[in-house]
């Protein structure tokens, strides 16, 4: 588990590619402070494992379907990562709730400077755009962020000097593919309201089973 409170940028040292998967060498300082083999490190805000480890890298294999799914088939020697280490039982939870299993990728669309902030704009796939709301948690490359506007087909959020300056946001340009994960929440939700609608309707409505939706919200009592 992980708060999309990044702690370090780190670089691509090595690509090591198989026929449908890859094995990435990682430079990072901080987060070897106490690394151990079996660590779970967030690496663009995907969850990936340590397989080994010196003193100035680390080593972790990313799945076929990882590849598939996550802009980490796009990396390569001297690419720049956000990294974040599982979070610990006594820490601070700076950000929100992050899995590190990422659900899709967005496009950047847009960067705008606003006064002392920078915002995004990121295309983003129908299938994910339900789960946004304006001031609700979303998770680009391993970083936890506000929502500022939803779109039909994009959402937007506004980046501080400081996470653009720690993350490797300031590095992106428009066209750019960066990972998301959208609030773990409000997929439970829809999932429990789903489950619910079809145990309790037996109706055969089609509505009570396509997952949330305003109807099913207020239907069920939450509005």
């Amino acid at each position: 588990m992980f708060t999309g409170i990044v702690e370090e940028i780190g670089t691509i040292k090595a690509v090591n590619k198989g026929p449908d998967c890859s094995q990435l060498v990682i430079g990072a300082k901080k987060i070897l402070e106490d690394v151990n083999t079996g660590d779970s490190i967030a690496v663009n805000g995907v969850c990936l494992t340590v397989t080994a480890y010196n003193r100035d890298s680390f080593q972790v294999d990313v799945m076929p379907e990882t590849l598939k799914a996550t802009s980490l088939r796009n990396v390569k020697s001297g690419s720049k990562v956000n990294l974040e280490r599982a979070m610990q039982a006594n820490g601070r939870f700076g950000g929100h709730i992050v899995s590190g299993h990422v659900d899709g990728t967005g496009m950047i669309t847009k960067i705008e400077p606003h006064s002392n902030a920078v915002y995004f704009s990121v295309k983003t796939p129908p299938e994910l755009m339900k789960y946004l709301v304006p001031k609700g948690s979303i998770t680009v490359d391993g970083i936890s962020l506000t929502v500022v506007e939803v779109g039909e087909t994009h959402f937007s959020v506004s980046i501080i000097p400081h996470t653009l300056s720690e993350t490797i946001l300031h590095t992106k340009q428009v066209g750019d593919i960066v990972n998301l994960e959208c609030d773990m929440l409000a997929k439970y939700l829809e999932r429990l309201l789903a489950v619910r609608g079809t145990s309790a309707g037996g109706s055969g409505d089609a509505s009570e089973k396509k997952g949330l939706t305003r109807e099913t919200l207020e239907r069920n009592g939450y509005l």
